[in-house]
């Protein structure tokens, strides 16, 4: 018995027929179609034909591919907790909630220490009056991208203070006005991280404005995103020159990317992946967005974030800037906006241009008070957690943490 086939391609479709040879006997020839017996015919190989017939559509360059799925459930805060284990940590009085990191590409050989919260570069967060309160928690304030060189020095002036390097970020864009502000600003007043800070992570021209910036400051602290996916964190810390990587696209309480756009992962993949893919290359994530309490900045840690950036959560409080507004039912609130939407784009670029859209909302959000008690909260929060999984410092989260996939986080019958 052996195999043969012929190929034949109509319209880019390959028609294989394949036929089993087997023989058979003598004075007889059998088909799929007829019978025939020639009894006084001398044949030598008579043989029985069997065949299959199934097609294959090729491969061709003309062919329209087809849309990507990534298969596997992708999560958030929401959609997990921490499960508890033994521990042998007694109070939250134990744990130490502050950090050493040194960084990879920052040829200082000085190790930045402190509790790896960072207050979001929003001109509603980022702000002077919020750094006074965090820089006494050894946190670290985001200053929005709207200060000059001359409102640090007024600042500074005024208060009798001066800003300490450790805890407080230079926040710029890409285009060439951003960089020459970089200049002034760190020309005059000494800080040791910048922060790169785009919507949309994954231009070329980012990484190419990270280079610009790590030639030209070899000894500063490089921040640079957002982005949510692991390709594109090793890029910038490879080749772009960054320290840290900012993770997070849609997952802000005043961010509407993902309504408008589509785009975005759930926070708590997204830190998973870009953390095993920055430490994986010596490089540090910040998780940004998605935190709206203790338990939600507990999880990123636990996930594997270095740092976790605070905006909606740290808002509504004295030191945050804007009028303090009494609603019709006597409550007050004050106003949080996201950096993209029509109001920012107002406020700071004179109206939002036609080609895009807002992809910020406008919040009033229930005022706090002083924002060093939301500090203490979130501070207490971190411990108690630490106290559930045996870890006895922030360090320690990721290695104790094991989250468990829920259907459902409160019992709010009562709320």
């Amino acid at each position: 018995m052996f195999l043969t086939y012929n190929i034949i391609c109509i319209n880019n479709i390959y028609i294989i027929t394949f036929y089993i040879i087997e023989p058979k006997g003598y004075n007889t020839y059998e088909s799929t179609n007829q019978r025939i017996n020639e009894p006084n015919k001398h044949i030598i190989n008579i043989f029985k034909v069997y065949y299959i017939k199934y097609s294959i559509v090729s491969t061709s360059t003309t062919t329209t591919t087809m849309p990507k799925i990534e298969e596997g459930i992708k999560l958030d805060f929401h959609n997990v907790l921490i499960r508890p284990k033994r521990s042998t940590i007694n109070s939250r009085s134990n744990i130490n909630l502050k950090r050493v990191f040194r960084f990879k590409n920052c040829n200082s050989l000085k190790s930045w220490e402190g509790i790896p919260i960072v207050a979001a570069n929003m001109d509603t967060i980022g702000c002077f009056d919020v750094y006074k309160v965090l820089s006494k928690f050894k946190i670290v304030t985001a200053f929005h991208k709207f200060y000059d060189v001359q409102d640090f020095i007024d600042y500074q002036t005024q208060n009798g203070i001066v800003f300490n390097p450790d805890y407080f970020m230079v926040s710029t864009g890409i285009q060439e006005n951003d960089f020459q502000r970089l200049q002034r600003i760190l020309a005059q007043v000494e800080c040791n991280w910048i922060c790169i800070d785009i919507a949309n992570g994954y231009i070329k021209a980012l990484v190419d404005f990270c280079k610009r910036v790590r030639e030209a400051y070899p000894d500063k602290i490089i921040i640079a995103g957002n982005v949510v996916t692991r390709e594109i964190v090793e890029e910038l810390i490879l080749n772009g020159g960054v320290d840290v990587v900012k993770v997070g696209i849609g997952s802000g309480s005043a961010c509407l990317t993902r309504m408008k756009t589509g785009v975005g992962m759930p926070q708590l993949s997204a830190i998973m992946e870009c953390a095993d893919a920055a430490h994986g290359v010596g490089g540090h994530i910040i998780s940004d967005g998605g935190i709206t309490c203790p338990g939600d900045m507990a999880k990123a840690f636990g996930g594997g974030a270095d740092f976790v950036m605070v905006g909606g959560a740290f808002s509504g409080h004295d030191e945050n800037p804007g009028e303090l507004v009494t609603n019709p039912d006597g409550s007050q609130s004050k106003i949080f906006y996201g950096m993209s939407s029509s109001h920012a784009m107002k406020k700071h670029y004179g109206g939002m241009n036609d080609y895009r859209a807002s992809e910020g909302r406008l919040i009033r959000v229930p005022y706090r008070g002083p924002i060093e008690n939301t500090i203490l909260d979130f501070l207490g929060g971190l411990r108690s957690t630490c106290t559930y999984i045996n870890a006895s410092c922030i360090k320690h989260m990721p290695l104790c943490t094991t989250f468990v996939h829920v259907s459902q986080q409160l019992n709010t019958s009562l709320v």
